[in-house]
């Protein structure tokens, strides 16, 4: 497994990746018609054009198995700027077959390093209230700073904001899973 830097003509991959996972962790959550209606098209255009912006200030990290992009990640500066945070996990997707195999883990601490590289001293994600995959984010020991009410198509959901008020406690884990 390799975690690297995403490349322009990653944007399709990615895309897939993106799509494909949000139908099989929110299946039975989200509408079936909203996830009915994701497109390849319509996410591989939108990561072709973050990809363009280049890796600055925010980063696209990916995951290869055997080359195929199995799961990626992306984070930068924390958006609502209503928490003291300064960076955050913007999103983080795996295909379900490679899910519980630790490349979520070395995806989360890649970016976190890349934002701590980036002078960022803290971040923080946001996950669906309902998420089945929030223990995943409970393994890495974040703080629950907060809730909000988000608007998925028709239906409104509770999302609970996790944070990690100093990168280096996530790093540290980073490292600990290194020595294992």
């Amino acid at each position: 497994m390799i975690i690297r830097l995403a490349k322009p003509g990653d944007a399709p991959s990615i895309a897939k990746v993106h799509v494909d996972s949000w139908k099989t962790t929110y299946k039975g959550l989200i509408a079936d018609s909203y996830l009915e209606e994701l497109s390849y098209e319509n996410r591989a255009r939108m990561w072709a054009a973050a990809i363009e912006r280049g890796f600055e200030k925010s980063c696209i990290f990916v995951a290869e198995v055997d080359g195929e992009i199995v799961g990626f990640a992306n984070g930068g500066m924390e958006r609502t700027q209503k928490y003291g945070i300064d960076g955050e996990l913007f999103a983080i997707y795996l295909l379900q077959s490679y899910q519980k195999k630790g490349i979520g883990k070395k995806l989360c601490t890649t970016v976190a390093e890349f934002l701590h590289n980036k002078n960022y001293q803290s971040m923080l994600v946001w996950v669906l209230a309902n998420n089945p995959s929030r223990a995943f984010y409970h393994s890495l020991h974040p703080e629950e700073i907060g809730v909000e009410q988000i608007q998925i198509g028709d239906q409104s959901f509770q999302e609970i904001a996790y944070a990690w008020k100093n990168l280096k406690s996530l790093l540290h884990q980073k490292m600990e899973s290194k020595n294992e």
